[in-house]
């Protein structure tokens, strides 16, 4: 018997260079990269330090918690797989342990309320049966936790 194979549009790049940040999906953690030389944080992943042009990038462990910086609602389904979640919320979120770092994902909970510019929110990881890789999600810490585990993306 063999195992399929599904096929999603996330998970590792071809070159390999984000696959700590999937690997760190998987084990529950929110990685980024952050110079050693610098000290700066960065994403998206990269060879080279944008800052110093240093080539000691490690990949750490980051409390996935932060800010709305910026947010918009979308009503068509730009994206295939989010069909089902009609409409959604895209979050920019600003990562105080990472040095103000922003990162983007979709909000998960209430998208009738309108998400306020600064409002706290904290990453959940969904990771549904089947699908090799999970994915980050927002919650505003206001919310009432729902089961992440099978439920779209």
């Amino acid at each position: 018997m063999t195992t399929a194979t599904v096929e999603v549009p996330w998970g590792p790049a071809p070159d390999g260079i984000d696959t700590p940040y999937w690997e760190g999906l998987r084990a529950g953690e929110l990685r980024l990269q952050r110079c050693g030389t610098c000290q700066t944080w960065i994403w998206s992943p990269q060879s080279v330090c944008g800052h110093c042009h240093g080539f000691d990038l490690g990949w750490h462990s980051v409390e996935p918690v932060g800010t709305i910086y910026s947010w918009s609602r979308s009503w068509y389904p730009y994206i295939e797989e989010l069909s089902d979640r009609m409409p959604y919320i895209s979050v920019l979120v600003e990562l105080a342990d990472a040095g103000g770092r922003r990162v983007l994902g979709l909000l998960v909970d209430d998208v009738e309320r309108t998400p306020e510019i600064g409002e706290s929110v904290i990453g959940v990881f969904e990771h549904k049966e089947g699908e090799p890789w999970p994915l980050l999600r927002w919650r505003r810490t206001d919310s009432t936790p729902t089961d992440s585990t099978g439920g779209g993306h």
